[in-house]
């Protein structure tokens, strides 16, 4: 059941309580009931999105050039972060939980083994289909690189509208809105229940069994940091591991990519599979390659030329462009940080409306049709693709970065009205990890070469493109480390089980626990995680 009203919390008994309803927080508790366990669910806004609720997650940013602002990468209202997500749904690789020396010392305590059989499941929550992350077909691995590696993408991403039915409709979950955790109180070695803040200021103390904060890895940071501040031995205290190794991704372009033929130019479009997902392939260089040139993990795909450079002189691109540079518009179109990453502030916009006019017969048939797809079909194609007959595209890429102990989050001054102390966010980037993103694009270049299925072209000189890649380096929508998982309490914050080192019975299921940060966005693994989690809190001790 939903309900928007906090009586009865005092009082309540459930086996376990979920602490935030996005991707992971849904998915767990659904999960969870189909074990046969009894939920508490919390979120802290309601069914819309709510300014006073989303202000409760503002934070100082160190360097706002490099960090999302956190209405981009927070969403506190039912569904959370599905409400800003892209969708689009992989799994980490199997090398990403191998020892690597370019991520240091960070090391998974689990292997890909352990997460493989959940990942099924984590897709069906995700309405992403089928798990099948690669094809197999005429193109194999060849080298360096496959292009057989897939991105699927879900049918639903706003994952409170795909399960209302299901969450709306149980007897063992009870979906409160507007609870806001802002504490904990301890027994010794046990979290015995929950400071629980309601919107009008009240505060209530609800008993609990089991804890799982899926709070996103921000905000469930945020509160262990909280716990420490009051208890400093906690999470291995201040100097330990709680709140530092904060990773994103690094994303951008510094090359195009032409294409030999359009056969090739046909390998990736969008696709609808035999599972009703759409699919894409992309580039990945294989774990051989990675392990051989000391890469950290990549994926490259194409996309449409800089949609924001009206030079491109295509009338649907223009169109596109200037439809996202209408911020209440291109935020209900794509995800905003998407659209901030491809549309800067001021983009001109009569050298657009001219190649609108110019192409107006070709634009007028190829909106209506994109509009149809992305907004009104039964499976909306996740993102804006148009072939064009040059084979020219701009080659985006998706890089891992690597843990860095000075990259970190850590308590502010100030409190939110809740009296939880904000967040100061210190997310760097490393000359490390732009260097490994420009040599795979070298490595690529090679490969394509030699198969003679296309050619790069890079935008800058030799000596320009790291510093290329360190200009565009900006993230905080996938918030991994700052909880890691770890073998012991002195390498991170949570155990093999998500398990908090200090605490029985509490146990953090957010990206937070990620120790690397690999080349896919961690929402499918964390709710694969989420799925783990739930058959050991189903099993009788």
């Amino acid at each position: 059941m939903i309900r928007d009203t906090i009586e009865g919390l005092a009082d309540s008994r459930h086996d376990v309580c979920v602490i935030g309803s996005g991707p992971v927080g849904i998915s767990l508790a659904l999960e969870l009931e189909r074990l046969g366990r009894s939920v508490l669910l919390l979120e802290s806004g309601g069914e819309a999105q709510e300014a006073e609720a989303q202000a409760l997650s503002d934070a100082h940013i160190v360097d706002p050039a490099r960090h999302d602002d956190m209405r981009i990468a927070v969403a506190r209202r039912l569904g959370g972060t599905s409400n800003l997500w892209g969708g689009r749904c992989l799994p980490f690789d199997p090398i990403d939980f191998e020892p690597r020396a370019i991520v240091g010392g960070a090391l998974w305590p689990i292997g890909f083994e352990d997460i493989a059989p959940h990942i099924a499941a984590a897709t069906r929550y995700a309405c992403a289909g089928a798990p099948l992350f690669a094809l197999d077909d005429a193109h194999p691995p060849s080298g360096d690189f496959s292009i057989s590696s897939l991105e699927r993408w879900s049918r639903n991403r706003r994952l409170q509208i795909a399960h209302r039915q299901a969450l709306a409709a149980s007897s063992k979950i009870d979906l409160r809105l507007h609870a806001t955790l802002v504490g904990l109180d301890w027994s010794e070695r046990r979290i015995a229940g929950l400071k629980v803040a309601t919107r009008d200021g009240r505060r209530i103390a609800v008993p609990v069994g089991n804890v799982v904060l899926a709070m996103g890895g921000l905000e469930s940071t945020r509160l262990l940091l909280n716990e420490q501040r009051r208890s400093a031995g906690l999470f291995g205290g201040p100097d330990g591991p709680l709140g530092r190794y904060y990773m994103g991704h690094m994303i951008g372009e510094i090359a195009d990519i032409v294409f030999a033929s359009e056969a090739v130019d046909r390998l990736f479009e969008y696709e609808i599979d035999a599972h009703a997902s759409y699919v894409r392939r992309r580039f990945t260089p294989t774990p051989q390659a990675q392990r051989q040139h000391g890469l950290l993990n990549i994926a490259l795909w194409p996309v449409v030329p800089q949609i924001s450079d009206a030079r491109h002189g295509d009338g649907f691109l223009s169109s596109i462009a200037l439809a996202l540079s209408i911020r209440p518009l291109g935020r209900r179109l794509i995800a905003e940080a998407i659209r901030k990453r491809h549309i800067p502030d001021g983009m001109a916009r009569l050298p657009h409306l001219m190649n609108l006019v110019r192409d107006l017969p070709q634009t007028a048939l190829a909106v209506p049709l994109l509009l149809w797809n992305r907004y009104l079909a039964s499976i909306p194609v996740p993102g804006f693709y148009k072939r064009n007959a040059g084979r020219r595209y701009g080659l985006s890429y998706h890089s891992e970065q690597a843990p860095s102990a000075r990259s970190r989050v850590r308590l502010a001054r100030d409190s939110d009205p809740t009296g939880l102390p904000r967040l100061e966010i210190d997310l760097r980037f490393a000359e490390a990890d732009a260097d490994s993103v420009v040599r795979c694009h070298d490595l690529l270049a090679s490969w394509l070469e030699r198969t003679r299925l296309g050619r790069i072209e890079f935008r800058h000189q030799p000596d320009e493109r790291r510093a290329r890649v360190l200009a565009q380096a900006s993230h905080g929508t996938h918030q991994i480390g700052t909880a890691r998982m770890a073998r012991s309490h002195e390498e991170g914050v949570v155990d093999q089980d998500l398990r908090v080192f200090d605490a029985e019975n509490l146990y953090v299921a957010s990206s937070a626990v990620l120790p690397t940060s690999g080349q896919a966005n961690p929402t499918l693994t964390v709710m694969a995680l989420a799925m783990r989690l739930a058959a050991k809190l189903a099993t009788p001790r």
